[in-house]
C-alpha cells in the first residue's frame, strides 16, 4: 500500500462539500434539487456524486426509522471488556450475528468496545446482555437511554483543499 492510498478519500472542493452537505441533510434530494443548491447542471452534479460514491466518501443512503414504531423502543449502550486481557481482540466478529446490536465502536478507556443496542423490552435487553457475554466472553456495563434529543445528525464536511 502506498502512502497516498493509505490516506482516506477527501473532498476536492467547495462544490463537493456542498453536495455532501445537501445529501447529508436529505438523502432523497433529487439531482435537480442538488443542481439548484450547488449551482451546477444536473449532469455535472450526477457526475460528481458518482465520483464521491466511487471514492467511498458517499457510502450509501439510508432511511431514518422510528425504532419505537418498529417495536424496539428500548435503547442502551453496552460497554464490553474481555474477561481475559490476553484473549483475541475479535469481539466484533463474535457479536456480528446479534442483530439487536446497531453499532459497535472500538473505544479508549477501561472498556474495549461500546455497543449501541435496541430491543423491545427490559427482558429482551437482559437476554441480549447474556448473549453478548456468552458469545464474546466479556464483562458488560449497561446504560439505558431514557430519551434521545438528537442522533444521526448530518455530518458537516471539515476543511478541504481549495
Amino acid at each position: 500500500m502506498t502512502e497516498a492510498s493509505a490516506r482516506p478519500a477527501r473532498l476536492d472542493d467547495a462544490v463537493d462539500a456542498a453536495i455532501v452537505r445537501e445529501i447529508s441533510l436529505d438523502a432523497r434530494a433529487t439531482l435537480s434539487h442538488l443542481s439548484e443548491r450547488v449551482g451546477l447542471s444536473v449532469s455535472a452534479v450526477q457526475s460528481r456524486l458518482r465520483r464521491l460514491e466511487a471514492r467511498g466518501i458517499v457510502r450509501g443512503y439510508r432511511p431514518v426509522l422510528d425504532a419505537e414504531a418498529l417495536g424496539r423502543p428500548l435503547a442502551a449502550f453496552v460497554e464490553i471488556t474481555p474477561l481475559d486481557p490476553a484473549q483475541p481482540d475479535n469481539a466484533p466478529e463474535l457479536l456480528a450475528h446479534l442483530t439487536a446490536i446497531e453499532a459497535c465502536h472500538s473505544i479508549a478507556g477501561d472498556a474495549a468496545y461500546m455497543l449501541f443496542v435496541r430491543v423491545p423490552t427490559p427482558r429482551d435487553l437482559e437476554e441480549l446482555i447474556r448473549d453478548i457475554r456468552a458469545a464474546a466472553h466479556v464483562n458488560t456495563r449497561t446504560t439505558i437511554v431514557l430519551q434521545t434529543f438528537f442522533e444521526a445528525r448530518p455530518i458537516e464536511p471539515a476543511d478541504f483543499p481549495a
